[in-house]
């Protein structure tokens, strides 16, 4: 909100002309209950993760007919204490954007436009992408004649947000695939 001196003097003014008024036997009473209502009354607390690195902090989200209404950090989370980094205090624009994305979109080769697409078509899709790199660029031996069965061509890129176990498991799964290319977010 920009406010200019001429604006701010504009409000101290009227501030100082409604104190009079509570003496002429006007009431602000109704209108401080009003103002006192808060948001999240009424709304149910749940506690969840964030999800931007790994260090898991909680935040409690307030929710009220289905909608998360507000969400601030966890004073009981042990590591953060209640503290938020940029990214979690903006979880609840976040998640209220208009331009948050709640189906999977896809575009096709020299398209210029998305279409909606369902989770089984695009998995499956990725699949047999995924697939038909790896078979048609698999290499079984180097120049030397050393076998590497490795496949160069695909790169694979984790997220900050998984934990030793995930990393474990999807290290697993690169390696089963045959990609030597692959990295971790959190490291960049």
């Amino acid at each position: 909100m920009v406010c200019t001196r001429r604006g701010f003097l504009k409000l101290v003014g009227m501030g100082m002309a409604m104190l009079p008024l509570s003496q002429l036997g006007i009431s602000l009473k109704p209108i401080k209950a009003y103002a006192a209502g808060m948001k999240i009354d009424g709304a149910k607390e749940v506690v969840s993760i964030c999800p931007f690195c790994a260090v898991t902090c909680h935040y409690i989200a307030h929710v009220k007919d289905g909608r998360i209404v507000s969400t601030e950090g966890d004073p009981d989370y042990p590591i953060s204490e209640g503290s938020l980094c940029a990214k979690g205090a903006a979880q609840l624009s976040m998640i209220n954007s208009h331009h948050r994305l709640l189906k999977p979109m896809y575009r096709a080769p020299y398209s210029d436009h998305w279409e909606e697409k369902s989770w089984e078509w695009i998995l499956e899709k990725l699949a047999r992408k995924i697939k038909d790199t790896r078979d048609r660029d698999f290499k079984r031996v180097n120049a030397k004649g050393q076998t590497v069965n490795r496949v160069e061509s695909i790169f694979h890129l984790g997220c900050s947000i998984m934990d030793n176990e995930e990393c474990a498991l999807v290290h697993q799964a690169v390696r089963g695939l045959g990609l030597v290319h692959f990295d971790h977010q959190a490291r960049i």
